[in-house]
């Protein structure tokens, strides 16, 4: 048997593959990670909370697209007026639809968002 607990014989000069590859490599600076205190301690409560989270921020994303897109074509006078006017509902009702999603899974609107780091938050007030 060899090193490598197989039963198969290994030509010689056969080094195993990756043995050693980190030998000599830059740490980056980074510190060690303990592996213990590096685990995971997910609360189920916590994560379906986070899940809700994730899908209404990209809910609302598409959400907001939608409505910026809705006002671009009615600043352009592409648009019917009445065709305007459904419009507009269908976006006030999807508004109220969100809010009481979010009430239903615990969140308020201004919890939606991810952390982009420096590019800022990925649902910005501002637009």
């Amino acid at each position: 048997m060899n090193a490598s607990g197989s039963g198969h014989a290994r030509p010689e000069g056969y080094v195993e593959p990756f043995t050693g590859l980190s030998a000599g490599l830059p740490t980056l600076g980074l510190p060690a990670i303990d592996a213990p205190a590096a685990r995971l301690d997910l609360d189920p409560q916590r994560a379906a909370r986070d899940l809700a989270c994730l899908v209404l921020t990209i809910v609302e994303l598409l959400r907001q697209l939608m409505e910026r897109q809705a006002i671009r074509r009615i600043d352009q006078g592409g648009l019917e007026p009445d065709r305007e006017e459904r419009l507009g509902t269908a976006l006030m009702l999807l508004d109220e639809h969100m809010t009481k999603l979010c009430e239903a899974h615990g969140l308020r609107r201004d919890e939606l968002g991810l952390d982009l780091g420096p590019l800022g938050t990925l649902l910005a007030d501002d637009w």
